[in-house]
């Protein structure tokens, strides 16, 4: 396991969990299913399964630096990658890519967003494990792929063919297709074809892989990062860091490498995932009551009440009657009743209370 490393992109924002997600306080750093662990420690406990635990890094942005160090005190604290702007995923792997490069070349690295979720991680592990297997022994870039159980519009999709070489693990498919966020009529035929999975993020390949795929399919991303090979794991790798990151464009790994490249795999994988994107999304992990209310809070009492989220703090005495479907959360101080069916508006009740109310509020 020497060589197996492990990236945990955990910069995000979070704006749709608004109002328990905040800038101060994302929702990587929350306990959001009442678990007693936050989403950020529950996937850094996931890849301790597959890497040892000085191969595991974060990348967040510098004023998240604290809160990674507090809720991962067993993590080294120079495994904690801060960016000083918030660039997408594209320059995150690249810097991540580089510096873990130089310190061993031979590594195999899986990169994976802090705040999914993953229920079967057992299934999990097998996957990946076998994913780094492949990744040791060929030049590719490989996606966690999700079979999909509803057309689903917020997800990207991957088109799957069979593989170009023989694959020990049946489960790995080439790559034909990329396509994000489809509507749903699109969304409904990729269902009924069979051949396309959820994008779920999560990628593994060798170092040697991804920067060499970089320096093809954007080298003016790689460029950048290339010239801090004298500074990666020195007490100046910082300063360049923060030098980097202004001449970055905003770009997805996806976008920079994964939709051009050839030698792109995808391995279909069950793991009870879901990238927790919404309250939405959120419903389905939550236990239910008699009345399909999802409440994560120790004092609400519900009158007529039903198919409802419900997530207030478990000293808050919360009385609710007669709603369906809506979303009722507290954190704060500020207290958010929204129809489930209008959660996509949460990004704009945050506009709008930022530009009338103020920042103390988001």
């Amino acid at each position: 396991m020497s060589n197996y490393y492990a990236v945990i992109m955990a910069g995000g924002v979070g704006t749709r969990f608004w109002p328990m997600s905040t800038t101060q306080h994302p929702k990587q750093f929350l306990d959001i299913l009442g678990s007693g662990r936050t989403l950020l420690q529950q996937t850094y406990d996931r890849l301790l399964k597959v890497c040892p635990n000085e191969n595991i890094y974060v990348v967040t942005s510098n004023s998240y630096e604290q809160l990674v160090g507090e809720q991962l005190p067993e993590l080294p604290k120079i495994n904690i990658l801060t960016e000083p702007a918030r660039k997408n995923t594209a320059p995150c792997i690249a810097y991540a890519s580089y510096k873990i490069h130089q310190l061993n070349p031979k590594a195999i690295t899986i990169v994976a967003p802090s705040d999914h979720l993953i229920k079967k991680e057992d299934t999990f592990v097998k996957a990946v494990t076998s994913c780094f297997e492949k990744a040791a022994q060929q030049d590719c870039l490989i996606t966690l792929g999700i079979k999909p159980t509803r057309p689903d519009t917020g997800y990207g999709y991957i088109q799957f063919i069979e593989s170009d070489t023989a694959e020990s693990d049946k489960r790995i498919y080439k790559v034909k297709t990329f396509t994000e966020k489809p509507d749903l009529e699109t969304a409904k035929f990729f269902i009924d074809t069979g051949e396309f999975l959820w994008n779920s993020g999560i990628f593994i390949w060798s170092t040697a892989s991804i920067l060499k795929a970089l320096e093809t399919h954007d080298p003016e991303l790689a460029g950048i990062f290339k010239e801090g090979i004298a500074y990666y794991n020195t007490s100046e790798e910082k300063q360049f860091i923060n030098r980097a990151y202004i001449s970055c464009t905003n770009d997805s790994i996806d976008y920079s490498v994964m939709e051009k490249a050839k030698n792109t795999y995808v391995r279909a994988s069950i793991i009870g995932w879901s990238d927790l994107g919404t309250w939405g999304s959120l419903y389905t992990h939550i236990k239910q009551d008699k009345y399909h209310n999802a409440i994560i809070g120790k004092n609400v009492m519900n009158y007529d009440s039903k198919n409802c989220i419900v997530h207030v703090p478990k000293d808050k005495l919360v009385v609710i009657q007669g709603l369906e479907d809506y979303i009722v959360v507290e954190s704060e101080g500020v207290l958010m009743i929204c129809k489930k069916q209008d959660e996509q508006q949460i990004r704009n009740f945050v506009n709008d209370v930022k530009v009338q109310k103020g920042e103390r509020f988001v």
